[in-house]
């Protein structure tokens, strides 16, 4: 049997560092339906998802929030809105998903 040969990031390496970021059942997602429109509603990314939990997403959502990749904006009306937008860092995504799956642009 050929023993697999393990690589170890070093602290800061990149690849790591973007894994950290859309590790989760549902951030790849989540970022692939923001990339592509410019705001959805929490109850419109819910309907994409029909699986998910609402604790789950709330939970996918503020992670993605604290790590920079989305936008939560409030808006005040009544009722009050609140949309979810990608940031220009969560856009920086893009090209990896473009290149692993051409059929998304």
């Amino acid at each position: 049997m050929k023993k697999r040969k393990i690589h170890n990031c070093l602290d800061g390496c990149s690849v790591e560092s973007t894994l950290q970021l859309i590790s989760g059942k549902w951030k790849c997602v989540l970022l692939y339906h923001l990339i592509f429109e410019v705001a959805y509603r929490y109850s419109e990314l819910h309907r994409f998802l029909p699986c998910i939990t609402k604790r789950m997403l709330s939970l996918q959502l503020k992670d993605l929030e604290a790590d920079k990749l989305i936008q939560r904006t409030v808006i005040q009306e009544k009722p009050i809105v609140v949309s979810y937008s990608v940031t220009e860092y969560g856009r920086t995504l893009a090209p990896v998903g473009i290149k692993k799956f051409p059929d998304l642009q």
